[in-house]
């Protein structure tokens, strides 16, 4: 269960709502608490944390009016709550914060006592439920000034690492858990089919396997057990299906594609977050062949909830039943729809009364049915008491200084450097020399607010300084042997010929959804293609570091420059860009997305036909293109004395034409390993992307050597590497050679 605050003074807040819970139920007058109870006493079933989850839901159920079923039913915007008191009266089961909710001042600490005092109201009630409250925290608690922004999920995809991603979610549960906030609205499992959609940048890449193996994100978010660790946050997989695969690459648009491709494409990504328990799925804007999802009884109900065996609750979008009907204003009929279809809580989000009146004559009048009803709160129900929020309502202020933590930023840095993907090195022109002489330039070279992107401080996102954090510049500063010789300007003006590189970190600025969308032209601004003409016109070797969420067209400058590589939307830690342009870590990124020659080749992915500027799984290295030794010596001993390393290969997913292995790679010799070399026979199999490996294929054989990172391996220990593969994998037995 989740350890939330145990502390003698918050005690007798909810020993008085278990109190007043029994008293209204025996129909009893309340007397005053005492003081300092030495313990809150279960009192009735479902209040015994020793009973089975299901055996509490039951109790619980069995004593809800169908006014506290619908409240159950209900999420209300946070702002939208006028008077607060109203969660309690018209008892709300779950409250959240939308992209431009925030607090003041916008710090943690305010964050956790404004989620406390809400979950006080709640526990008001007669049975004195809890609320959940949701919180789109996508890439960190972004929504909360000094959290730690983590890159995008574009860059995640291109890390191949599903550990690291595992890691990542685990960092960011711990932050939003430090403010109380029990459930988060990630991670997005969208497979992002056109580049022109304004949301790719929160997909973790265009072919399914990619998503599929990062959706550890949510194991990293619930932990191991949903509540069995204090961090413990509710993950939601979205949005279920197909937004990444409309027609035009439109938001909320229609997915014109047939009902195998769905299963093929869209669909595998929520079957492997089911199978790791997700607790919440929320549901797609989108359209499947003209059907919304949240009308789709067929894709929520028989789909997701039989066929997958989804035993968490669906939640809507925001407003997104109120869209049904294509017009402003709830109606009976569209929440009888959705609800019907399997929707278990609509996030309405702001006229909860108005919503409430309606859910409640649909279901007087027979057209959603009670049944529906009592499994929606069963649903609801059983999370809430997974979580232990019935035992641990309040913030656990231990975990709170784990918000912008050290550790936490240390990780954020590491996945930048990790995601960075060198597309361009003419001449090995990276890594920069740190003696060099710089000059950089570009809008987003000095501005965290451009580098983290949309649902950054707002849902949109901004330019600026809207957190704390390191910019790019800081970042070359402060790697740089001597800062006063990195010159910078925005606009590239003063740059002359004594400089030895010019680095442009240009690309996009924020957005989200909606408004990110690029129906036309793909290509850089005009302030970013005069900055770079300038820097070509010095004559002065042009490196480019572009901070997208997206490939953008740049096929027609690429000629001017040395060197590109790509650093998506790196967040709040930029250090990490620089640590990849010095050579303190070499690039080992590799794109998520197919990367166009021009706009309109789009759509374009892996496998369709189309000749890309450069391909999906495209990276280079410092190493692609080695330098000779001139006196190289004789050759090394392929297995030195007492290095010694055995492979094992376990399946740990398949699904219909594919599946998902891990290597465990042992050092079962008496020295240690500094590096190894695993191959196989692929038995017609192929491998579409592998992580912390580096892969080649040829004659029906598999290569994979290890990564800088986990070469070394000492006696007796382990690591892996893990790949997704098309076809069977049958029962390879993989053969290992030590370095």
């Amino acid at each position: 269960m989740r350890p939330r605050s145990t502390s003698p003074t918050r005690r007798p807040a909810i020993v008085a709502a278990l109190c007043a819970a029994v008293l209204t139920v025996t129909g009893l007058s309340a007397a005053a608490p005492p003081s300092d109870p030495p313990h809150a006493v279960a009192a009735l079933p479902y209040q015994d944390a020793g009973l089975p989850v299901q055996d509490r839901v039951a109790d619980l159920l069995a004593r809800m009016t169908l006014d506290d079923k619908l409240g159950q039913m209900t999420q209300v915007e946070k702002d939208a709550l006028l008077p607060q008191s109203d969660l309690a009266a018209y008892r709300i089961g779950s409250v959240l914060s939308g992209g431009d909710s925030t607090v003041s001042p916008n710090n943690a600490q305010t964050w956790a006592d404004t989620y406390d005092s809400l979950q006080r109201t709640a526990l008001g009630t007669p049975l004195a439920i809890p609320m959940i409250y949701g919180i789109d925290a996508v890439h960190g608690h972004n929504a909360v000034r000094g959290a730690t922004i983590f890159p995008h999920n574009i860059a995640l995809g291109a890390t191949r690492d599903p550990a690291l991603a595992q890691r990542v979610g685990r960092a960011v549960a711990e932050e939003v858990a430090g403010t109380g906030i029990d459930w988060s609205f990630a991670p997005c499992l969208c497979v992002a089919r056109n580049d022109r959609w304004g949301r790719t940048y929160e997909s973790f890449g265009e072919t399914p396997e990619l998503p599929t193996s990062m959706a550890t994100f949510v194991t990293g978010m619930q932990g191991q057990t949903l509540g069995g660790d204090p961090a413990s946050v509710l993950a939601t997989a979205k949005h279920y299906i197909g937004d990444g695969g409309t027609t035009g690459g439109v938001d909320q648009g229609n997915s014109e594609v047939s009902e195998a491709e769905l299963r093929a494409v869209h669909l595998p990504p929520f079957k492997e977050a089911v199978r790791r328990g997700v607790g919440s799925v929320m549901l797609s804007y989108s359209s499947f062949n003209g059907v919304r999802s949240h009308a789709s009884k067929y894709l929520v109900t028989d789909v997701l909830k039989g066929e997958l065996g989804f035993t968490g609750f669906v939640v809507s979008d925001w407003a997104a039943v109120d869209q049904l009907d294509g017009q402003t204003g709830f109606t009976g009929a569209e929440i009888a729809t959705s609800v019907n279809a399997g929707v278990d809580m609509v996030m309405v989000p702001h006229d909860y009364r108005k919503f409430l009146t309606l859910l409640r004559g649909e279901v007087g009048a027979g057209r959603i049915p009670l049944p529906r009803v009592d499994d929606a709160n069963r649903r609801i129900l059983t999370k809430k008491f997974q979580l232990g929020l019935f035992e641990r309502p309040l913030t656990n202020r231990s975990l709170t200084p784990a918000v912008g933590s050290a550790e936490h930023r240390a990780l954020a840095r590491e996945t930048v450097r990790a995601s960075q993907v060198l597309l361009k090195n003419d001449g090995g022109m990276l890594p920069l020399g740190k003696s060099a002489k710089l000059f950089v330039a570009g809008k987003s070279a000095d501005d965290i607010g451009n580098q983290s992107g949309g649902w950054t401080l707002g849902w949109q996102g901004r330019s600026g300084p809207v957190t704390e954090g390191t910019t790019v510049l800081q970042g070359i500063r402060a790697t740089a042997a001597d800062p006063s010789r990195v010159t910078y300007d925005r606009y590239g003006n003063g740059i002359d010929g004594s400089y030895t590189a010019a680095v442009a970190v240009v690309g996009e600025t924020p957005y989200a959804e909606m408004h990110g969308d690029r129906p036309g032209g793909m290509g850089l601004d005009q302030e970013d293609l005069q900055t770079l003409a300038r820097l070509k016109a010095s004559g002065v070797p042009v490196v480019v570091v572009l901070v997208a969420g997206r490939p953008l067209d740049i096929a027609a400058q690429l000629p001017d420059w040395k060197a590109l590589m790509a650093a998506w939307l790196p967040g709040s830690e930029g250090r990490g860009v620089a640590d990849v342009l010095f050579g303190d870590h070499a690039p080992t990124g590799r794109l998520p997305m197919s990367w166009m020659r021009s706009a309109s080749q789009q759509p374009i992915n892996d496998g369709d036909g189309k000749s890309p500027l450069f391909p999906y799984g495209f990276g280079l290295t410092f190493t692609s293109n080695p330098v000779p030794d001139p006196d190289p010596g004789p050759d090394p001993d392929p297995t030195p004395a007492g290095k010694v390393c055995t492979a094992a290969l376990r399946v740990v997913n398949s699904w219909p034409g594919g599946h998902q292995a891990e290597v465990t790679v042992r050092n079962s010799g008496t020295a240690p390993l500094t590096g190894w070399t695993v191959d196989w026979d692929l038995g017609g199999a192929t491998i579409s992307s592998l992580w912390k490996g580096v892969l080649t294929v040829a004659g029906g054989r598999a290569t994979v050597r290890n990564t800088a990172s986990n070469g070394a391996v000492a006696v007796g220990a382990t690591t892996s590497f893990g790949f997704t593969g098309g076809g069977t994998a049958g029962a390879p037995a993989p053969r290992c050679t030590a370095g």
